[in-house]
């Protein structure tokens, strides 16, 4: 107990420093205390402090999903996109971007959540409507795959006719993007996180149930069906809501669950929660800095990439 205060403590305080680094960081260093003039401040406010925090909510998010995903399906390499909710968002976002286009409508760059939410509003339900109908987890995550499968065909035949403007804006909210998140956007992106982490503290202890089997989770009692509806919904909405805003994210609900368990050395859930949504944060905070200070732009994605990628070789090297 006195170890796993003493990391949690050790992970607010980089955390802290982290979140202080990120905003300062970038084409201009900005030093938060004091009084900065107007362009500066305008910066500081408007554009760093939103892509923070929004780093923070999604790399806790996406970890989170991440680590109920490889619970469900007892699979190591299990994501918070496995269900397809990645897939459908950018369906969504894809029709958006190339029917208006082909069709001459006009759309706003705020369209694009909402497209990508409805995307994947829909494969949820669909994935829903399924999980009430097969009593297997495998079963489940193969439909929830065929389904991403379906979606990423269609945007690929979309993409197949699509002018290169419409194309280009897809490619580039593909690519994932934290400062694209205001502060108006928070107002919906916040809550869909909190009732999406709502749902994972209702199916805590269930879930360390899971770590044992189906079958012994239902010897204890446990109401495995409706277990694995809220872990559904939690994902959907922690993985959706993230995706919807800030584009696809890779690697980090794969790669962080696995660092979480192995500082912290236990599968507890009421220990790797916590700790994978820190680890999550701080993660995506060391990305975005790297992105700040690139010569070039960097997408988020591509950073985060080159941190999960070499864990999941790890995993699938000591698994063999």
């Amino acid at each position: 107990m006195r170890r796993n205060a003493g990391i949690f403590i050790g992970l607010s305080a980089v955390l802290l420093l982290l979140f202080g680094l990120d905003i300062c960081s970038g084409s201009i260093w900005l030093w938060p205390f004091g009084e900065l003039p107007v362009m500066e401040h305008n910066i500081l406010h408007a554009i760093r402090l939103p892509k923070a925090i929004t780093a923070i909510l999604s790399g806790a998010s996406l970890s989170i999903a991440g680590l109920i995903m490889q619970t469900l399906f007892r699979n190591p390499l299990a994501g918070p996109y496995t269900l397809g909710v990645s897939s459908g968002a950018s369906l969504g976002v894809a029709l958006l971007t190339m029917c208006t286009t082909a069709f001459s409508f006009q759309f706003s760059i705020f369209s694009l959540p909402i497209a990508a939410c409805i995307g994947a509003t829909l494969v949820l339900l669909l994935v829903l409507a399924v999980s009430k109908r097969v009593t297997s987890n495998v079963s489940l995550l193969i439909v929830g795959m065929m389904f991403g499968a379906i979606a990423g065909a269609l945007v690929s035949l979309l993409q197949n006719f699509a002018n290169p403007d419409a194309l280009k804006l897809f490619i580039v909210w593909t690519l994932g993007s934290l400062s694209s998140v205001s502060w108006s956007d928070m107002q919906l992106l916040v809550p869909i996180l909190l009732i999406g982490t709502l749902f994972v503290l209702l199916v805590m202890k269930p879930l360390n149930g899971l770590l044992l089997g189906e079958d012994y989770a239902r010897g204890l009692g446990i109401n495995v069906e409706r277990t694995r509806l809220f872990i559904v919904l939690a994902t959907g909405l922690l993985a959706g809501g993230v995706t919807a805003f800030c584009g696809p994210i890779a690697f980090i609900g794969v790669a962080v669950p696995h660092i979480a368990r192995g500082i912290f050395r236990t599968s507890n859930h009421r220990v790797t929660i916590p700790a994978a949504a820190l680890i999550g944060a701080c993660l995506l905070l060391i990305c975005d800095v790297l992105c700040s200070l690139a010569v070039y732009p960097l997408p988020i994605s591509t950073v985060s990439a080159l941190f999960g990628a070499p864990v999941i070789i790890w995993i699938i090297l000591k698994k063999k």
